[in-house]
């Protein structure tokens, strides 16, 4: 009989390929969108470039509407309805047919009234709607094989600079 990971077990192992730095913000940023987006399905894709964790109504990924992108030196927050969203701030970044995103430098960020507007209006658009009394559910969809590395690379000094 063989014993698969639970996905909890898999994001932490998942997360663990980045720094530290990265790691905690991506906690961080986890806890607050679950507490915001209750009742959400997270799908994990551990992608070639990034680990990348979605928030829909059901497994279905095309009915997510919020994802979370990370990268060896930052997060994004990414909105997969971006496009619809009103964003007067003009804090969304992105051209895309779609899709827009916040740079998530910190955690604070998602403390910002404008993001917290920009997260409760791209919920509120979901269809189908999100339901608050689900349990949230962890789903891993897919890893590849073949990844970038998780970690920012070092850059050697150059014999010039020496």
């Amino acid at each position: 009989m063989v014993k698969t990971q639970s996905a909890e077990n898999q994001l932490d192992a998942f997360l663990n390929k980045y720094s530290s730095d990265i790691r905690d913000l991506a906690c961080t940023v986890l806890e607050r969108l679950r507490r915001l987006i209750p009742g959400a399905v997270e799908m994990v894709y551990d992608n070639y470039n990034a680990l990348v964790i979605g928030f829909g109504p059901t497994e279905r990924p095309s009915e997510a509407v919020i994802s979370i992108a990370l990268y060896p030196r930052w997060i994004n927050l990414f909105f997969l309805n971006g496009i619809e969203l009103n964003d007067p701030n003009k804090i969304l970044k992105g051209n895309g047919k779609f899709v827009r995103h916040v740079v998530l430098t910190e955690a604070s960020v998602l403390e910002q009234p404008e993001v917290l507007k920009l997260i409760r209006e791209s919920t509120r658009l979901a269809e189908p709607p999100f339901r608050k009394t689900n349990l949230r559910r962890l789903v891993i969809k897919s890893i590849s094989a073949k990844q970038r590395p998780r970690k920012p690379l070092v850059k050697s000094k150059s014999k010039a600079s020496r």
